[in-house]
């Protein structure tokens, strides 16, 4: 039990100085840009900045599933020329009506729906698309189950990816976000104190589309507009409205860059972009098929410009012009460069935590966490004698290890999550006690020394084992069904348990060992 092989001897010291050289980062900052410098972050009720809980609009992502599930049947019915009298949209019930032209056409519409859901297939093997006849002659197309789920997780992660350039784009260091929910995404930004700008960018779906102008319309002299038409408004101009073709003639999820930038002729800040092959080849057929004509640039059913082509582009780069300031064209470029949400998304919760406030928060911390360290320390030192300073030695390992754990996982340090850190070496101490009264008890009772300490350790594994195994799956059972805070506390505590087994269970018993071995004592200073 007491004794150590060179091997087993140099791999404790070696986790020892692993991760003391792990916890470096937390103290200095990188002497070189190339080292992996990892450190423990500090949460917003630490270092102050906001929270975000954005929702993610699933009814919207229904509703263009079924506009384009509506599409796609006006489409098949078309090429199997097949009449209908009308299609329809409910949304109560989340399908598709589709009325036939004459009562008896109801069986040939029935074939070229089943066949055109036939080949879409949901997740999981199950059909996407269910085809079936109404009482009152109708057929409805509904959106099965696994369907509305699969674009629902869809929707979720592409939006987090988003979130995530977005916010990465504007600079934010150290930003959190994970999804929290079925529809709804947790944003943590240290350091930033006033989040407008940031929910301004978040909120917008940044949908770019280019679309040809109807110049046959007149939105001034009110009325629906034409079929196949659409009034949109003008950004900086909410008040005029322009004519579009609904059709998009060429859509901006083929863009694969966007830059702030100034035109050279007028010295005004525009947006330059570049589309990628597929892009380029329908940009440049767009406009060498329409030159003469006004080319409307649209951002979320707003027409940012509605210039007019002069000449075919065919390099596929692109320029977007309009009132910009430089903020304004550098956040559109932002927007376009991370890419479309696939739906709206609404802030539900806001908070911000001021600098002063988490300041408050890291003294008040720190200073109990100090207070208690080195209390611990005293008791253990006075009581215990020379074992309980080498169960110091081991205390002050097991805090340095487990911050060592924290900066290589680059967790977020918050306020319980420093209570679970002062938690933590509170089990130590137990730990540390169980094994010294144990080897007390085996000198009261006459064993030798070196044999006291054999059943001191032998005797006390037992309980250390039992007490830390209840408490790690307590913890483990708070990290998987708490959120938040919770979370934090329990990590922490998980990660302390580890550390203080192999400090209390290895090192304080190898400092013990090499003692002994030094000094050969007649008798245990217990």
């Amino acid at each position: 039990m007491m004794f150590f092989s060179r091997a087993k001897m140099a791999l404790i010291l070696g986790i020892c100085a692993l991760g003391v050289l792990l916890s470096l980062p937390n103290l200095m900052s990188a002497p070189a840009a190339w080292l992996p410098w990892r450190h423990v972050r500090l949460g917003l009720d630490l270092k102050g900045g906001s929270y975000l809980l954005l929702q993610v609009d699933m009814a919207s992502v229904i509703r263009e599933q079924l506009t384009n599930t509506l599409d796609g049947i006006r489409t098949t019915l078309i090429t199997d020329g097949v009449g209908y009298h009308s299609l329809a949209v409910d949304r109560v019930h989340q399908r598709v009506l589709v009325t036939p032209r004459e009562p008896g056409d109801e069986a040939a519409l029935l074939a070229a729906l089943r066949k055109m859901v036939a080949g879409q297939v949901a997740p999981g093997g199950t059909p996407e698309l269910a085809v079936a006849p109404l009482p009152d002659g109708q057929v409805a197309v509904a959106l099965s189950t696994a369907a509305l789920t699969a674009r629902a997780n869809s929707a979720m992660q592409q939006s987090i990816e988003i979130v995530r350039r977005r916010i990465d784009g504007t600079g934010v260091v150290d930003p959190e976000i994970a999804r929290q929910g079925s529809n709804q995404i947790m944003v943590q930004l240290p350091g930033i104190g006033d989040p407008n700008r940031i929910k301004s960018l978040l909120g917008r779906t940044a949908h770019l589309t280019f679309h040809l102008i109807d110049q046959t319309a007149n939105p001034a002299a009110g009325g629906p507009p034409p079929p196949g038409d659409a009034f949109l408004p003008m950004q900086d101009q909410p008040s005029a409205k322009l004519a579009v073709r609904q059709f998009v003639a060429v859509d901006g999820g083929n863009l694969t860059d966007a830059e702030a930038g100034q035109d050279p002729q007028t010295g005004q800040w525009v947006v330059n972009f570049t589309f990628d092959s597929v892009g380029a080849r329908e940009f440049g057929d767009v406009t060498r098929q329409n030159v003469g004509r006004p080319f409307a640039i649209v951002l979320d059913n707003q027409v940012i410009s509605a210039p007019v082509i002069r000449e075919p582009i065919l390099g596929g780069r692109g320029q977007i012009s309009g009132n910009f300031s430089a903020q304004s064209a550098t956040d559109l470029a932002l927007l376009l460069r991370a890419g479309a949400l696939p739906a709206p998304l609404n802030v539900v919760e806001q908070q911000s935590v001021g600098p002063e406030l988490g300041a408050d928060a890291i003294r008040a911390g720190t200073i109990s966490l100090a207070v208690g360290f080195v209390l611990v320390i005293l008791f253990m030192g006075l009581f215990y004698g020379l074992f309980g300073w080498l169960a110091d030695i081991a205390l002050i390992l097991n805090l340095i290890i487990l911050m060592a754990i924290l900066s290589l996982l680059q967790a977020t340090l918050t306020l319980p999550g420093m209570a679970g850190i002062l938690l933590t070496l509170g089990m130590a101490v137990d730990a540390n006690i169980l094994i010294n009264e144990r080897i007390r008890e085996e000198t009261r009772l006459g064993q030798r020394p070196l044999a006291a300490m054999e059943a001191g350790f032998r005797r006390a594994y037992g309980t250390i084992i039992d007490s830390n195994a209840t408490t790690l799956l307590a913890h483990v059972m708070l990290f998987i069904f708490g959120s938040g805070p919770v979370r934090g506390f329990a990590i922490t505590i998980t990660l302390g348990i580890i550390s203080t087994l192999f400090t209390a269970t290895l090192v304080a018993r190898l400092l013990m060992a090499r003692w002994y071995v030094a000094i050969r004592p007649a008798a245990l200073p217990v």
